[in-house]
């Protein structure tokens, strides 16, 4: 059974004008079945000669799914035209066609995004043969992502109202227990103590759980500005120094100068939060706290050691996990839900760059987090609205866990270059 059509854009760059009309003209009546997602696929094909051609028409505002690429071109190859294709953040499915492919050049073209090779000269149905593969690919691909993209939005939905069904009820055991609170005898005032700590770390879940789909729904644009990561980390050490200061820890930054990135300023407070929270939480008495911060070429790197309890190879691979905590006899008393490190890896997953650990128990830990100026060109699409400015208190973070002439063709074959 036939199911719904959809047209794929198709752009050949080759400067061979006889080539291109050959294979729009096999395209145009070409239709493929996606069986896995049940959608009929057509094509409508977009010839250019040169890469430039190409890109003016994408500056234009054109918007192509498939991207047949010679390697030999006038002007821009096709090893230039996919470091470009990277530079720009556009995602085309590429298929190199070429008479001249090496191993180093396939490898190449591989590192640098390209799908699949068809080397010339080619027959109509070997080229139907890896447009069909690429269609398949294609197409099954974006449906995973809308399906994931769809449970992302039911999951926050779902969180949202449970998180204001859950709210109401615990104000109002809260304001009752503080009713209570100075009424009882000290014994059960005690009790009553350890009940408004523990409401306390249910409501900071709340917040964690917000802060986490948040993300990875979509749910407000972000706001990128020049940010001196600097400035961020002197205000955070001041939000913790009275808490650090009960335990005589100290806090040393190490910064010599401005450290500046393009990003959304509350998203660099929700990581530096994280981070130094966790420091002060799992640290001993009189121990310190290290924030270093460094602006290398296109990466910022943010760490943050200290001189606590430390982990295990063992615990510290459990990292990063939602709802992962680290249980022993030294994290007992320490309250969290076992989001924060997960918060901060997603967010550094959206600046191209990743969270890591190293520790040693009994030493010491040191978290490093590594990010990418924000592609501020796509702040309005959905790569930029993957992300939102988060307000969950900071104590809600946890230790969680080349060219020749034209040949005459074969019979059979599209012509070779």
């Amino acid at each position: 059974m036939a199911g719904p059509l959809q047209i794929l854009r198709v752009a050949m760059v080759d400067d061979e004008v006889p080539l291109g009309r050959a294979v729009r003209r096999i395209l145009t009546k070409f239709r493929v079945h996606v069986e896995d997602v049940g959608v009929d696929v057509g094509y409508s094909c977009f010839t250019f000669t040169t890469a430039e051609e190409l890109f003016q028409s994408l500056s234009e505002g054109a918007e192509y799914d498939l991207l047949l690429l010679d390697l030999k071109l006038p002007g821009m190859n096709g090893l230039d035209v996919l470091n470009e294709l990277r530079r720009q953040n556009r995602s085309l499915l590429t298929i190199m066609i070429t008479a001249y492919a090496t191993f180093e050049t396939a490898v190449e073209a591989t590192k640098l995004g390209a799908y699949d090779f068809l080397p010339k000269p080619f027959s109509p149905e070997e080229l139907r043969y890896s447009v069909r593969k690429a269609t398949n690919h294609l197409v099954i691909t974006r449906e995973a992502r809308r399906l994931a993209e769809e449970q992302r939005q039911v999951r926050f939905n779902f969180i949202s109202v449970l998180s204001h069904e859950l709210k109401a009820p615990l104000n109002a055991i809260e304001g009752y227990l503080k009713i209570l609170q100075p009424e009882e005898p000290p014994e059960r005032r005690q009790l009553i103590d350890r009940c408004l700590i523990r409401l306390d770390g249910m409501r900071k879940l709340i917040f964690d759980l917000l802060d986490l789909t948040r993300i990875e729904s979509g749910q407000k644009a972000r706001q990128f500005s020049e940010v001196d990561v600097r400035t961020i980390a002197q205000r955070t050490i001041e939000l913790f120094t009275p808490e650090a200061a009960e335990r005589n820890i100290s806090f040393t930054l190490d910064a010599p100068e401005p450290v500046k990135i393009i990003a959304d300023p509350g998203e660099l407070e929700i990581i530096l939060n994280n981070l130094v929270s966790n420091a002060v939480k799992y640290n001993r008495e009189n121990g310190s706290v290290t924030v270093v911060l460094r602006r290398n070429e296109d990466m910022v790197t943010i760490q943050v050691k200290d001189t606590g309890i430390g982990l295990t190879p063992e615990e510290a691979a459990k990292l990063f996990r939602e709802f992962v905590r680290i249980r022993n006899e030294e994290t007992l008393h320490i309250m969290g839900s076992g989001l924060g490190l997960s918060t901060v890896r997603k967010l550094a997953q959206l600046y191209g760059g990743e969270a890591s650990v190293e520790s040693k128990k009994g030493v010491g830990s040191t978290f490093t987090v590594a990010l990418r100026d924000a592609n501020t060109s796509s702040a309005d699409g959905a790569e930029a609205t993957s992300s939102v400015t988060l307000t969950a208190p900071p104590s809600s973070v946890d230790l969680a866990p080349e060219n020749s002439g034209v040949a005459t063709p074969s019979p059979g074959t599209v012509p070779r270059e």
